[in-house]
């Protein structure tokens, strides 16, 4: 019995010692994010290393003794201090946040990545219906999940892309769509789509976006970049920008975007990315990745940032209701 509880001692000590480590270090490279775009992809990960960190503390604190428990602690503490560099800016940014009444007039706006793989879209398009809003951006709408764009074409007056599946992504609209196009910055399934809208205030444009995932490094941060340049002919104070950004607010990608874009994200650290059952062998208790963002720009102020329910998708929506500030 004693070498059994001797043995499981080492096991949790070894795996303390690990996850301080690897915490740490992969920490650590993460903040090379700020020089290299290969260590940016590292970033993305930042709530794993800092649960490691936490773990190393932890179990460290408990099963360890003398010198052995100070190096796993001291280990854990960098790994948890390297993220708090990179996620408490977001974190404090969220928690400022305060939501107000919605009133008539408000602008509701959801933004879904639907999924080609997705296994059940009519469970998508009732709970989008459901949400009675102004504005749907769509992407990965084709494929299987074409059920999708034809409910709410039927039931949306106006939408951005007249020829669905053949460009993404889609903007559905209530109001009337006075002029649309898209924004070359990838392909066609990897680009950026607009819609100018008319409204009592002034017509707006609404941007509709999806990008590359991280990895390989340099080709999220060459279309970020060429959405930037793409928008400088749009009146930023009445912008709307939305969609699958591939990219967590914690990483310097994203964090040069939010600096070049001029305008102002409104989902802060809101998780939305994995869900439900987003590989044919694992599915995701919960979303721990903000990748789908909305942004605005000063003419608008959000009233409500919400995280949608698991619809079928690998993502879940978000929903933003903004309100438009008098000129």
């Amino acid at each position: 019995m004693r070498l059994v509880v001797q043995l499981l001692s080492l096991f949790v000590r070894g795996t303390a010692l690990m996850l301080g480590l690897v915490g740490a270090g992969l920490a650590l490279a993460s903040l090379g994010g700020a020089f290299s775009d290969r260590f940016d992809a590292l970033t993305h990960a930042a709530p794993l290393w800092l649960a490691m960190g936490v773990g190393a503390v932890v179990l460290g604190g408990l099963f360890a003794r003398q010198a052995e428990r100070w190096v796993m602690i001291v280990l854990g503490l960098v790994a948890i201090c390297a993220c708090a560099v990179l996620m408490g800016p977001e974190m404090s940014a969220a928690w400022r946040f305060k939501p107000a009444a919605i009133a008539p007039g408000d602008l509701k706006v959801i933004q879904f990545n639907a999924w080609y793989e997705n296994p059940s879209p009519e469970k998508s398009v009732a709970w989008i219906l459901a949400q009675n809003a102004d504005v749907v951006i769509v992407e990965e709408g084709g494929g299987g999940n074409r059920a999708v764009l034809k409910a709410l074409v039927k039931t949306y007056n106006y939408a951005s892309c007249s020829r669905a599946g053949l460009c993404e992504p889609w903007i559905f609209s209530r109001r009337r769509i006075v002029a649309d196009g898209t924004i070359p910055i990838g392909t066609k399934r990897l680009a950026a789509g607009w819609a100018t809208l008319e409204d009592p205030g002034g017509p707006f444009t609404v941007v509709g976006v999806h990008l590359y995932w991280p990895a390989p490094a340099g080709r999220q941060q060459a279309q970020s970049r060429k959405l930037v340049d793409g928008l400088k002919s749009l009146d930023r104070r009445s912008l709307i920008l939305a969609g699958d950004f591939n990219s967590t607010p914690w990483s310097f990608t994203l964090k040069r975007q939010d600096k070049a874009l001029g305008l102002r994200r409104w989902t802060r650290a809101l998780p939305s990315w994995p869900s439900g059952q987003f590989s044919r062998i694992a599915a995701a208790p919960a979303p721990f990745l903000p990748i789908d963002h909305v942004y605005a720009g000063d003419e608008w102020r959000a009233i409500k940032v919400e995280r949608g329910p698991a619809i079928g998708s690998d993502h879940r929506p978000v929903v933003v209701t903004l309100r438009r500030t008098p000129k």
